[in-house]
């Protein structure tokens, strides 16, 4: 684990931001470090309103999506809103098709099997939708690179509204509206929405033409903060907006799916943390043990007892979701100890009968051992299908561009994506991938790394810092939560080991002549000789209010020690 301490910002911005806050210092170095120079920068950071959402009309072809939508709503037609199958997908298609059944009822949804259809627009989906009369399909997080599949539909007289986030290949699909902040030519003014936030755009811009206001939509807003959270897209600029009023309306009045979901949460306020680690998780868990429509049924739902029972289906299925990515985890580091892959530039590993819903969720496991590009493949009909995971700041978006001559397809963005290819191209592909990383990936990048804002005393810890601190939240990609490290300190003689193999450590610790601290670090028990006999040591970590019979104290959450 190798500690790097962000390099220090401007001291000229450092000092006008600090006047013109009234802050310490080292607040307005961490401010200045994500970006917040100016007075009015922090006002948006700490004060998020409504109004800094940007006109949904900005974005290109929004205008035809409405009038299309219009036209379809005029004409009587039947409208298809199709998704993937994870939760950006389930949580646009129940924030498209429940606001647009508000007030229109030829309104259906459509998630592809994992396994059947795989991801993205699917023919079969196409296909049930010329068989049912439909002449409009709305897609959403996917759709960007469905060339082939739109021009199926239109042979049919479908006709596609292309709601997407991720990167357009060289041409763009010939659907009525493209809306992807991503297009080349489109000049909309954020670029990294969610799926679920491009389908935020399109209500609003649906709403604005029918006289709402932005408050006629805010109750839509849960859904987009749990697929922001989901997602991983950073939580700056329009993303924060969405995801600081989406936990508001979480926490205050969220609608019943996800109430069903966190009734058997212990906290009284939940934040981004919990969406990603407790709420997202189940939702995905639908697409990855049964079915995305079980997800999207659920989030759909108005009726408090019917969520509850969708719910505790979806809470079955985690709990075979869990399982089963113990086990394939299990059997797949066996497999790169069985190959002597262990001193690779990546993990590459291949069982049939692993199941397809939780390989990336394996990959994601494999890489928390062998830290480097993972690829977890399965088979998938004829065919190989794998999810990729990547490491920080490497591009396996790239890496499987650059072997794209063994695949059948493939999609995703920098840090996980995935892929289908066949059976015989699997270990020229393999051999590519290999080949690829050892000659693009920079040495540092395969040390895991702990990325420091600032070097602090336990002196600085205060009630004041804490309630700034918590003005920083919602966190997430490019707001981090603050890293900070403190020379020096000492464990009062409290340490010990916890957890059923002892794998976590706990301390109560002490620099010069601080007050005791509590400290907690998750897998550190084995560094546990480094805090005893009065050593003097160093820690990296993150300041947590716990709460316990309650009462409220502070707490290191500790990331590192040395």
């Amino acid at each position: 684990m190798r500690w790097t301490l962000k390099s220090e910002p401007s001291e000229e911005k450092v000092k006008e931001l600090k006047e013109a806050l009234n802050v310490e210092e080292f607040i307005a170095k961490l401010l200045v470090q994500r970006g917040i120079e100016t007075f009015e920068q922090a006002r948006q950071f700490f004060r998020p309103t409504l109004e800094d959402l940007h006109d949904p009309y900005l974005m290109k072809d929004m205008d035809k999506a409405v009038k299309r939508i219009e036209l379809a709503i005029k004409n009587n037609e039947n409208i298809l809103v199709f998704g993937d199958y994870d939760v950006d997908g389930t949580t646009a298609v129940s924030l498209v098709s429940s606001y647009l059944k508000s007030y229109y009822p030829n309104v259906a949804t459509y998630i592809p099997d994992r396994y059947d259809e795989g991801y993205g627009v699917s023919f079969k989906g196409i296909d049930f939708a010329d068989d049912n009369g439909f002449s409009l399909i709305i897609a959403l997080d996917c759709g960007i690179k469905s060339i082939d599949h739109v021009a199926y539909a239109k042979e049919r007289d479908i006709d596609f509204i292309i709601c997407d986030h991720h990167r357009p290949g060289e041409f763009l699909p010939d659907a009525v509206a493209v809306l992807d902040p991503k297009r080349d030519d489109c000049t909309y003014p954020y670029d990294e929405l969610c799926g679920c936030g491009v389908g935020f755009k399109l209500i609003q811009a649906l709403g604005q033409n029918r006289n709402q206001t932005i408050e006629d939509v805010v109750s839509y807003l849960d859904l987009v903060a749990t697929a922001i959270a989901a997602d991983i897209v950073p939580i700056t600029g329009e993303n924060r907006v969405l995801a600081y009023f989406g936990l508001q309306v979480i926490n205050a009045d969220p609608r019943p799916g996800i109430k069903a979901l966190v009734q058997q949460i212990k906290k009284k306020t939940l934040d981004i943390t919990d969406v990603v680690f407790i709420i997202a998780p189940r939702i995905n868990a639908a697409g990855r043990i049964k079915h995305g429509n079980h997800a999207v049924e659920l989030l759909s739902e108005f009726n408090l007892e019917q969520a509850q029972q969708f719910a505790a289906d979806i809470e079955q299925y985690n709990s075979d979701r869990k399982d089963l990515d113990k086990q394939i985890t299990k059997e797949a580091l066996e497999q790169i100890t069985k190959n002597q892959e262990e001193q690779k530039f990546t993990t590459v590993v291949f069982q049939e009968d692993w199941h397809k819903g939780v390989i990336g969720i394996v990959a994601s496991r494999l890489t928390e051992t062998y830290y480097r590009p993972t690829l977890v493949f399965t088979k998938s009909g004829d065919k190989y299908a794998a999810s990729a995971r990547s490491v920080k700041g490497f591009d396996v978006y790239n890496a499987l561009d650059a072997c794209s001559e063994h695949l059948e397809q493939f999609g995703g963005h920098m840090y996980a994506a995935g892929m289908t290819l066949k059976e015989e191209n699997y270990i020229a592909f393999k051999n590519a991938f290999e080949k690829v990383v050892q000659e693009t990936i920079h040495p540092d990048m395969l040390v895991p790394e702990i990325s420091v804002d600032a070097e602090i005393n336990l002196t600085d810890i205060t009630p004041k810092l804490i309630r700034i601190l918590k003005q920083f939240e919602p966190f997430g990609p490019q707001n981090m939560t603050p890293v900070f490290l403190t020379k020096d300190i000492k464990d009062t003689g409290y340490a010990q080991k916890l957890g059923s193999n002892e794998e976590h450590l706990k301390l109560f610790v002490r620099q010069n002549n601080s007050e005791g601290m509590a400290a907690i670090g998750f897998g550190l028990g084995a560094k546990i000789d480094l805090t005893t006999n009065n050593n003097p040591f160093e820690a990296v970590y993150c300041i947590d209010e716990n709460e316990w019979n309650g009462k409220t104290s502070i707490q290191l959450r500790l990331k590192d020690i040395k």
